[in-house]
């Protein structure tokens, strides 16, 4: 075996059967390099283009020629917003028999290195879903607040404790992906994952990561607005528990 072949043997074996999806909403200036990035060591990713309409689809299927066996491309006729796009992707990984599947946001805010390091308590048993929690202190402090304020609701409305409700970095189980059924539109969907890990009995630990703060991803995430419209859902959502 040559010491190329031994080198992908070796990222494959530590890849194997971990499923990456990758929404992508008009992602066009990132969404190549993160998926590219991502299949480089080895994963399969699975690129839901969520009815793009600027070049996000050509954009994906350039680097799927580049990497055919490690990218998957689904498509939404329409904007169908995050959580469709999340579950779509989830369910697609499922059906190619997937042992581990990783939400990551196709906007470059989160480091690669990071799938390993939410991947790997799974790996061990220790727990069936994994959130990649997102150091504050180096968050703006805009987004700090916001963050704060949606963890505290996702304590008093799901008495679920976390350290970043918000995070889009999620590994889980293939047992645990299976009963997750997400429906949120916007950026809702982060707390109703927290919603269905507790609806299910789901175990759940946090590791941290690392975030990439840009222009790009600093304009998008939770914000006062966005907190506010999670709040309404959450409180709709009691009457359902």
């Amino acid at each position: 075996m040559t010491n190329t072949q031994a080198q992908t043997k070796t990222n494959y074996e530590d890849t194997d059967g971990v499923y990456i999806v990758v929404p992508a909403f008009n992602e066009e200036k990132t969404v190549s390099e993160v998926i590219e990035k991502i299949s480089k060591k080895g994963y399969h990713v699975v690129v839901v283009n969520d009815g793009s309409v600027d070049t996000t689809l050509k954009c994906a299927k350039e680097s799927q020629i580049k990497y055919p066996n490690n990218i998957i491309i689904v498509s939404h006729v329409i904007n169908r917003g995050l959580g469709a796009a999340l579950k779509t992707g989830m369910n697609t990984a499922l059906k190619h028999n997937a042992k581990y599947i990783v939400t990551f946001d196709a906007d470059g805010q989160h480091e690669v290195e990071d799938i390993k390091k939410v991947c790997f308590p799974l790996k061990q048993g220790q727990v069936e879903a994994v959130i990649g929690a997102r150091p504050f202190e180096d968050m703006p402090r805009s987004k700090n607040f916001a963050n704060t304020m949606m963890n505290l609701l996702t304590l008093i409305f799901y008495r679920v404790k976390v350290k970043d409700s918000q995070s889009g970095l999620r590994a889980f189980s293939a047992d645990a992906a299976s009963k997750i059924d997400v429906v949120s539109q916007g950026y809702g969907v982060s707390s109703e994952f927290i919603k269905e890990i507790k609806l299910n009995k789901i175990s759940v630990g946090e590791v941290t990561i690392t975030t990439i703060y840009t222009p790009e991803t600093q304009e998008k995430g939770t914000n006062l607005m966005v907190g506010l419209k999670i709040m309404f859902q959450m409180i709709l959502d009691l009457f359902r528990f």
